[in-house]
């Protein structure tokens, strides 16, 4: 393929590279061979994001090595922890929530973008910068007005991150109201694994999608469910309406003996 398209002297665009490496991907990625018959003919696809969107990150990784995107990264301080952002041209391509250390968190970035490399971000990355810091202390800003990169994401991911973007701060929605916002309710299971894909916490709120009847539900970011529930206090989350004990923070479903 590569060398057809240098013999044409046509350049050679992002369709043709995903063309090219979507073959090692999908041997990289394949079952055991016993399965592997299944996975071509495609019957392990169970959810809408299975399959070929289960390797979008791959995709991801790799695409952004062989165009050489000018990804770029930071950190900075918040009121809980390190985080870290990563940009390119197009806008945020990743967030990063603290892990235990200002260096765990960089060495967690630099393994998720090993293209990205750390600069002074310019005046539009410094604002959404500003407006992380400021909701994690307790403002309710708005981040609606943040560019985001998703390039090489899932095109039902992507749309799963529209909706949640519109749900502000303080407020909450369920897996099964943004399946239903998206047209299908039964999709909220897919919902929930889209999710937990999402690359840019924060921007994308994916704290802030609850189980239905207010229950937590998962959160693949560092801290699981303690970190989700840290963020809604912050944010003044009330999932089951105002109560007496609303000034309260929310707390970890206790499990039964």
């Amino acid at each position: 393929m590569l060398r057809s398209v240098k013999q044409h002297g046509a350049p050679l665009n992002l369709l043709d590279l995903l063309r090219c490496v979507r073959p090692l991907l999908v041997l990289w990625t394949a079952p055991p061979p016993a399965r592997r018959l299944e996975f071509r003919l495609g019957r392990s696809r169970k959810h809408k994001t299975g399959g070929w969107d289960r390797i979008a990150p791959y995709i991801r990784l790799v695409m952004s090595e062989l165009v050489m995107k000018d990804l770029g990264f930071a950190l900075f301080e918040t009121a809980i922890g390190h985080c870290g952002i990563v940009w390119s041209e197009r806008g945020v391509a990743g967030a990063q929530l603290p892990e235990r250390n200002e260096h765990a968190t960089r060495n967690r970035i630099v393994r998720r973008f090993p293209a990205a490399r750390e600069a002074v971000p310019a005046d539009g990355m410094r604002r959404a910068i500003d407006d992380i810091v400021a909701l994690l202390g307790g403002e309710p800003r708005d981040l609606t007005h943040v560019a985001i990169d998703t390039d090489g994401v899932a095109d039902f991911n992507r749309r799963v991150y529209a909706v949640a973007r519109t749900i502000p701060p303080g407020a909450t929605l369920s897996y099964g109201e943004i399946a239903a916002r998206l047209g299908d309710r039964t999709l909220a299971r897919d919902v929930g694994q889209a999710l937990g894909q999402n690359p840019i916490p924060i921007i994308v709120p994916c704290h802030r999608v609850l189980a239905a009847g207010g229950k937590t539900g998962g959160f693949s970011a560092p801290g699981g469910v303690v970190t989700k529930l840290r963020l809604l206090t912050i944010e003044g989350a009330q999932p089951g309406g105002p109560t007496l004990f609303g000034g309260l923070p929310l707390q970890v479903p206790r499990r039964r003996a």
